[in-house]
């Protein structure tokens, strides 16, 4: 089972990410398993989905929106963001949308090519899990959240900019 970092700890992931899938026959070969699907697979399998014994939420990719999902919101525990390569910062705007404007309280997790060195700056913008790339030392990552004692700019993790801290 692969780790994750949850809420600042290792644990084991208990969801099963799907990358691609172009039929609904991926829900018969994982019967009863949590799945993480994309959204694209969401939208054009409802029946489908709705008779799977298991958990299915899903994942945006960094070129949809979240305000594609704003009515189904609360029905997904979890909510995946793509980042297909580190230097495609769009999934930041997403985490932010989905907790400041949307009141999102569920999980928000990062996946795709999520390295070490983005970690506390997801965090800041409302990821709270992080699926790391598979060369990444998940142990070593988990002391990116102590990276910076503070942030100068408001984020999700602190409302308030520094200067109206002090």
């Amino acid at each position: 089972m692969q780790k994750l970092i949850k809420n600042g700890s290792l644990v084991d992931d208990q969801w099963v990410l799907i990358k691609q899938a172009s039929d609904a026959g991926i829900l018969q070969a994982l019967p009863g398993r949590d799945l993480i699907v994309p959204h694209r697979f969401w939208k054009f399998f409802q029946d489908d989905i709705a008779n799977y014994w298991g958990q299915v939420t899903i994942w945006l990719d960094s070129d949809e929106r979240v305000t594609d999902i704003r009515e189904p919101l609360e029905s997904f525990p979890l909510i995946g963001l793509n980042f297909p390569v580190f230097s495609d910062g769009r999934s930041y705007t997403n985490a932010r949308e989905l907790r400041e404007n949307l009141g999102y309280q569920g999980e928000i997790r990062a996946l795709g090519d999520v390295l070490r060195d983005q970690l506390y700056y997801m965090h800041r913008c409302g990821f709270d899990a992080y699926s790391l790339r598979h060369d990444q030392d998940p142990d070593e990552c988990l002391q990116a959240f102590d990276d910076f004692a503070t942030g100068y700019q408001a984020s999700i993790d602190q409302p308030q900019p520094l200067f109206r801290r002090r």
